[in-house]
């Protein structure tokens, strides 16, 4: 097998890893991070109904002025993720399990993390 072929069938392991836990709880909606090499969004999915309730992105209209003025994409993730908690916070939902879908829980997707619980989201 080639170096590419193992490299992705690891991170799907650890994708699956990590949604075999979160997925399906009665009570708590889930927030999925999905990081590319230049954005980052997160969205909050009830997978009972199977639809999406509250999304944010680095790509979103409304924050690429707040974007701009900030250094680096770890500062960015963590405003994306404030953003994200007060856009869940207009919705009433303030319960969520986090599938960080195969991503290791370091760098941006902590800083996510942590600006959703600053804006007062509860893992």
């Amino acid at each position: 097998m080639s170096k590419n072929t193992d490299t992705k069938i690891r991170f799907e392991r650890r994708r699956n890893r990590s949604k075999k836990q979160n997925r399906f709880h009665a009570e708590r909606y889930r927030l999925v991070v999905n990081r590319s090499l230049k954005n980052i969004s997160a969205q909050i999915i009830d997978d009972i109904q199977g639809t999406t309730l509250v999304s944010a992105s680095s790509i979103d209209k409304n924050l690429q002025a707040k974007l701009k003025k900030l250094d680096n994409k770890v500062d960015q993730s963590k405003l994306v993720g404030e953003e994200l908690a007060a856009r869940a916070k207009a919705k009433k939902v303030d319960k969520v399990v986090f599938d960080r879908n195969g991503f290791p829980y370091h760098g941006r997707v902590k800083a996510l993390a942590n600006g959703a619980r600053e804006g007062g989201l509860v893992f």
